[in-house]
Parts: C-alpha cells; sequence; structure tokens
C-alpha cells in the first residue's frame, strides 16, 4: 500500500490535469468560435458582393459601341440604334 504522501501528489496531479485539460479545453473552443464568426462574416460579405455585382450587371443598359439597346432606357435613341446595326 503506497504512502499517504503519494497518494496526496497521485491525487493532486490527477485534479490538476483534469483542471487544465478543462481550461484549455475552453481556451481552444472559444478561439474556434471567434475563428468561425469571423468566417461567416466573410462568407455573408462575398456573398453580398456577388449579389451586387450580378445585380449590377444585370441592370447595367447594354451597349454597343456607345449605342444603347435597351428599349426601356431613358436615354435609348432608336435611330442610332438603327445606324449601329447596318
Amino acid at each position: 500500500m503506497p504512502s499517504p504522501t503519494v497518494n496526496v501528489v497521485r491525487y493532486s496531479a490527477l485534479v490538476g490535469g483534469i483542471l487544465y485539460g478543462i481550461t484549455h479545453k475552453r481556451t481552444l473552443q472559444a478561439k474556434e468560435n471567434i475563428r468561425k464568426e469571423h468566417d461567416a462574416e466573410h462568407r455573408r460579405e462575398k456573398l453580398i458582393a456577388d449579389a451586387r455585382k450580378a445585380w449590377q450587371e444585370q441592370h447595367a443598359p447594354k451597349r454597343f459601341g456607345g449605342v444603347i439597346t435597351n428599349p426601356e432606357d431613358p436615354n435609348f435613341d432608336l435611330e442610332k440604334l438603327l445606324l449601329f446595326l447596318d
């Protein structure tokens, strides 16, 4: 049977290791949560930027050599378009 001093040291090391493991896991988990939030924020920003770019491309006036081909555009000129297509 081991002496009481050895038992105290053994169980103190066990409890200390468990407490260290718990605190270490918490710090690692906090870092991981921050990284996930950061990644999610960048993903949302990228999606918003891509959506804005797609919307601008979709709603941009179609121009061929300075001629607007979209008949709904207020600057549309049918005569210029016909001259350009000839």
